[in-house]
């Protein structure tokens, strides 16, 4: 398998308490790839380690064949390894179209001003659209983000990320907090972005996870449990005890 991303013994502590222990992964290009476990597991540290938002304290990680382990969250973002929500907050006071236009500069720039000049930036104007496209947002483009619903919000954050063109998505709980419907939709959307991205979802909606990836590897107290297909995880009677129990998996 090619990989797009490889961690090897990805290691983090605070103190005593080993927060994630030996975590490797190998993940091809297209892949969507989940990463479950109960509360307490990791997960949102493996993450920001992955992201080079929170230093490592061992092990290595390859993006593309290169080790970009001593690479900060901005150096990461500009070769396209992104996750969702780092390039910018949402302005309320923009559009739609604005903020994602801001996400497509910020992505590409160690830092940038604010005055309304920038959105006039054809190539990152063109990102904003593609990204709110993908997002389905097309509707909602010239809307102040202030006017947006909970679940559009979320959306815009995509769009954001979408806007600065990434190679590697990392996507942390994208439905939390949603209603049926808005993961409904959120899950709709996802589908329609595989293959087009290499996505890492971390995320709680245990359906929603078996719906979507492609591979699952289950974290538990730090450490790569297993990595399987959906079928695999879902069939494994140590995975069930742990962590899914007697939950339906539609």
């Amino acid at each position: 398998m090619t990989s797009l991303l490889k961690t090897q013994a990805l290691t983090k502590r605070y103190g005593a308490l080993l927060v994630t222990d030996q975590v490797s992964l190998d993940i091809a290009p297209g892949e969507l790839h989940a990463i479950i476990g109960p509360n307490g597991a990791g997960k949102t540290t493996l993450i920001n380690q992955l992201s080079g938002e929170l230093r490592s304290d061992s092990g290595s990680v390859l993006f593309e064949g290169r080790d970009v382990t001593a690479q900060g969250i901005h150096a990461r973002a500009r070769q396209g390894l992104l996750r969702s929500y780092q390039i910018t907050s949402v302005f309320d006071e923009f559009t739609v179209r604005e903020n994602a236009t801001l996400a497509a500069l910020g992505a590409k720039r160690h830092a940038f001003r604010f005055w309304r000049g920038l959105l006039t930036d054809r190539a990152a104007l063109e990102a904003a659209d593609e990204g709110i496209a993908a997002a389905g947002l097309q509707a909602l483009a010239d809307l102040g983000a202030a006017e947006l619903g909970y679940g559009e919000r979320r959306q815009l954050e995509l769009a954001m990320a979408l806007a600065a063109r990434p190679k590697f998505l990392l996507l942390d709980e994208p439905m939390a907090g949603m209603s049926v419907q808005e993961s409904a939709q959120v899950i709709a959307l996802l589908q329609s972005l595989k293959r087009r991205y290499t996505i890492l979802l971390v995320e709680h909606d245990m359906n929603a996870v078996f719906a979507l990836a492609d591979r699952i590897s289950v974290l538990v107290y730090g450490r790569i449990l297993m990595t399987g297909t959906p079928q695999e995880i879902r069939g494994n009677e140590e995975v069930r005890a742990i962590y899914l129990g007697d939950e339906e998996i539609h």
